[in-house]
């Protein structure tokens, strides 16, 4: 229930409507703007590692070193796995469940601070961050965005606000 607008002394109330009209019209797309911007950059991401051409080719490769996969199946496959997610993210599709998911996967994208803390920060030190630190460390924000909507308040009973999805 929102709170009838007061008047502010001095204010204009046609002015003060606008305003409650514009925040209402933002909170109702902020959340299919923050799928599609996550959408997006999956399906971006994922498609330049299928195309080999992925600038973080080797950081993947040698973060992952330990799992017994070739590299030359291993990238394609997670960029396969990355344009899934970011599809199911902008469609809604099971929206929940796909952002637990791509949390998942975005905090396993944290393994380089562990395993090549010589590529992410500068003379050891986790303050300096180099840019590969500085690209993984970005992906607190992801993390933010994707909780963000999955905490999103529900528009109707058994459906999620964007949510597409019936089940």
């Amino acid at each position: 229930m929102r709170t009838p607008i007061r008047p502010l002394p001095g204010g204009n109330l046609v002015a003060q409507a606008r305003l409650r009209s514009s925040r209402i019209r933002v909170e109702a797309v902020a959340p299919l703007i923050m799928r599609v911007a996550l959408g997006v950059v999956f399906i971006w991401f994922g498609a330049l590692k299928i195309a080999n051409v992925t600038p973080v080719a080797t950081l993947v490769a040698d973060t992952l070193a330990w799992v017994p996969v070739d590299p030359d199946i291993l990238l394609p496959a997670l960029g396969a796995f990355e344009i899934v997610l970011g599809a199911m993210v902008i469609v809604g599709w099971r929206l929940r469940l796909v952002l637990t998911v791509l949390i998942a996967h975005l905090c396993g994208t944290f393994l380089v601070l562990v395993v090549l803390p010589q590529a992410a920060f500068e003379r050891g030190n986790p303050l300096l961050l180099t840019t590969i630190g500085e690209f993984v460390v970005k992906n607190v924000v992801f993390i933010a965005g994707a909780l963000l909507l999955a905490a999103w308040p529900r528009t109707a009973p058994g459906r999620q606000n964007g949510d597409v999805s019936t089940s």
